[in-house]
């Protein structure tokens, strides 16, 4: 992971220059997290769609998860991530790949049935602000499924009550365990998602299995088993390292969007685009097009 950096007042956890794939998923014994993520996800995700979009979609580890969908939206900041995307996953008019900064978000409102953020929010330093941001790229009646780290899990619990760690897994307030590494607490989330216009339809407690010695002695596909087994008796309790959520945004009157997309900076959705490039007509900002990846990190110079 690179150093933050500082946009809109708010610093972004950037794997810029980095293989996520190579550096923390592949080879690096995950097999049994990435099992049971797809599990959880599966359960909760709706099948088909007209458009998904995925935020911190990195190499597009998830994307064949997705084939209901008649488009995706891939979306991450890093934008060599999004080139491992391409090669992973060909080019396609049914993917598009886009760069860009999760607080000012590219995409128009209500233009996507179901949006996902898996390995996300635990780097987001502003959740309301984001979560809104998603929200707004919703259709009505729209759905988010969504991953968080759980502060209170417990392993971190059991640490605690034996004075292993100093801060209490009880307290509501998130904990930056890490430079831009967030865990939260299921109360604190539940209320941050209901203050963007969430409801809670269903959740998972996901990977319960998640340490080294369990790992070494057994298969991923034998805890990934067990894990399905917990996922939905342990999400009343929520005790599991990570937390899934399926929420549902109300049913309400929308005027049909223009384009996918609008300008970062003054949220025109009147475009003239070329091979490489995007023009707003509203305030002139011109936002590159790099070999097939849409660049709305910063307006080309």
């Amino acid at each position: 992971m690179t150093e933050p950096v500082h946009l809109t007042g708010r610093s972004i956890c950037s794997y810029e220059g980095t293989s996520y794939r190579a550096d923390f998923w592949e080879g690096h014994g995950r097999e049994y997290e990435d099992l049971a993520e797809r599990i959880a996800l599966r359960r909760l995700l709706p099948p088909r769609g007209r458009r998904l979009l995925e935020v911190g979609a990195g190499y597009g580890r998830l994307a064949d998860l997705y084939n209901g969908y008649e488009q995706l939206v891939l979306l991450d900041y890093a934008k060599s991530g999004l080139r491992e995307a391409q090669a992973r996953l060909g080019r396609s008019a049914r993917i598009l790949l886009v760069a860009a900064d999760l607080y000012r978000m590219p995409i128009a409102p209500g233009t996507c049935d179901t949006v996902v953020t898996v390995r996300v929010l635990h780097h987001v330093t502003d959740l309301q602000c984001a979560l809104c941001g998603l929200a707004a790229s919703l259709r009505p009646g729209g759905t988010y499924v969504l991953e968080f780290a759980n502060k209170r899990n417990l392993k971190a619990i059991g640490r605690y009550w034996l004075g292993r760690q100093r801060w209490s897994p009880f307290d509501e307030q998130p904990f930056e365990f890490a430079r831009l590494n967030y865990d939260f607490h299921p109360r604190w989330m539940a209320r941050e998602l209901a203050r963007a216009g969430f409801r809670i339809e269903a959740g998972r407690a996901v990977s319960y299995f998640r340490a080294e010695p369990l790992k070494r002695c057994l298969p991923p596909g034998i805890l990934g088993a067990f894990d399905a087994v917990l996922q939905v008796p342990g999400a009343a309790c929520k005790l599991a390292p990570s937390i899934f959520l399926r929420c549902r945004l109300p049913e309400t009157a929308q005027v049909a969007p223009i384009a996918l997309f609008q300008c970062p900076q003054c949220r025109g959705q009147d475009w003239r685009e070329t091979e490489r490039a995007l023009a707003c007509q509203r305030c002139g900002a011109v936002w590159a097009i790099d070999d097939g990846i849409y660049d709305f990190k910063a307006p080309a110079a």
